[in-house]
């Protein structure tokens, strides 16, 4: 529209003549072509093509500048070719490239028309005017454009931060699912068919000369199989460990004991407690019977040992076995895990043990304090 308003000014102008008019009409026609074939794609790029920019202005500028030395209404034009200077160059680029549109087309016609000073000077000051304002203009829109664009990497970065915690925030959850799955397996079925091993070993060894006792490790492979399959169950099902089910802690812990020939001793007013506290103190137990019948041996007397406080439960598991340093590196996840799930509820897990004097395991777990009843 501006281009064609100068246009229609050009020819339509008192002064110069018709054919230094015609001039200037016929050199400002190839800049609508030119803006749409060339100068609209690279306003277009994002970010512009500097190197097109500067091509597509230095030719736009040599149709412009005849033309409006020529003629003084062609430098309404100057109001469509100061912005793309703006938003194709940089900023000192700009600036000049904006005061040669401004001021060059004046002092030229100046020269070649020799006008009046009076009409010099007003000319001169719309054109030191617009050059000012044009500079002002640009660079708050430039200032716009830097920070529309710092606030778009911004964005950017902060959606793939995003993305990126989302993904370590899935990672990390999956992993900690194969950790607790590890552990449950561990504690419970890991444990389950290594005590099977263990009583097979004893029931070959008792076929001939003891039926009477082989026909017992082969009534507690039986339940220690049906334990399994339920744990299995409850495993796959997700819910309270089996032996939990429908009981309280100290029977689910007794009947545990007894089928590690272990003896249980509950002190310390029993009361039922949370989810988390009796199945951590449960599957404690059973990793530490596991581990003193696997190491200590079958005839080794172990005792458990389950202590209510006002705000603590503690399981405590000794043998009078071989022992062992617990300073030294163990292979294995038993007492990692041990540890690691007395510590998700907030708990501890401490081993006590030394080579010939036994081994207890001591697991403290903090629980709801007893809420004393008003007169």
């Amino acid at each position: 529209m501006i281009w064609l308003a100068t246009l229609v000014n050009v020819l339509g102008a008192g002064f110069p003549g018709w054919p230094v008019r015609a001039v200037a009409a016929a050199l400002l026609t190839p800049l609508a072509p030119l803006y749409v074939w060339v100068g609209r794609p690279v306003l277009c790029g994002d970010p512009p093509d500097e190197r097109q920019a500067v091509r597509f202005l230095a030719v736009a500028l040599a149709l412009f500048l005849p033309s409006a030395v020529l003629v003084g209404e062609t430098r309404v034009l100057t109001f469509a070719l100061v912005p793309p200077c703006f938003m194709t160059l940089r900023m000192r680029w700009a600036l000049a490239a904006v005061a040669v549109i401004n001021l060059v087309p004046v002092a030229g016609w100046a020269l070649l028309w020799r006008p009046g000073a009076q009409e010099v000077f007003l000319n001169g000051v719309f054109a030191a005017v617009g050059l000012v304002f044009s500079a002002v203009l640009g660079s708050w829109i430039i200032r716009i454009i830097e920070q529309s664009q710092e606030r778009a990497e911004l964005i950017a970065e902060l959606d793939a931060s995003r993305h990126e915690v989302s993904r370590l925030s899935s990672a990390h959850g999956a992993l900690a699912e194969r950790e607790r799955m590890a552990r449950e397996i561990h504690d419970t079925l890991a444990q389950g068919f290594t005590s099977l091993l263990m009583l097979i070993q004893a029931v070959e060894a008792e076929l001939d000369h003891d039926p009477a006792q082989a026909r017992r490790h082969l009534a507690l492979m039986d339940e220690t199989a049906r334990q399994n399959l339920a744990e299995a169950r409850a495993l796959v099902a997700g819910g309270t460990p089996a032996d939990l089910d429908g009981a309280s802690l100290p029977d689910a812990v007794g009947r545990l004991a007894a089928r590690h020939d272990a003896k249980l001793d509950v002190t310390g007013p029993v009361r039922a407690l949370p989810a988390g506290p009796e199945v951590v103190a449960l599957r404690s137990c059973q990793e530490a019977l596991a581990n003193a019948r696997k190491h200590a041996g079958s005839s080794v007397a172990v005792g458990v040992t389950l202590a209510y406080a006002e705000e603590t439960l503690t399981v405590s598991v000794r043998d009078d076995g071989r022992g062992f340093d617990p300073g030294a590196v163990h292979d294995g996840y038993g007492l990692a895990g041990l540890r690691a799930r007395a510590a998700e509820v907030g708990g501890t897990a401490q081993v006590g043990s030394a080579p010939g004097e036994g081994t207890t395991v001591t697991v403290r777990l903090p629980v709801p304090a007893v809420r004393s009843e008003m007169p």
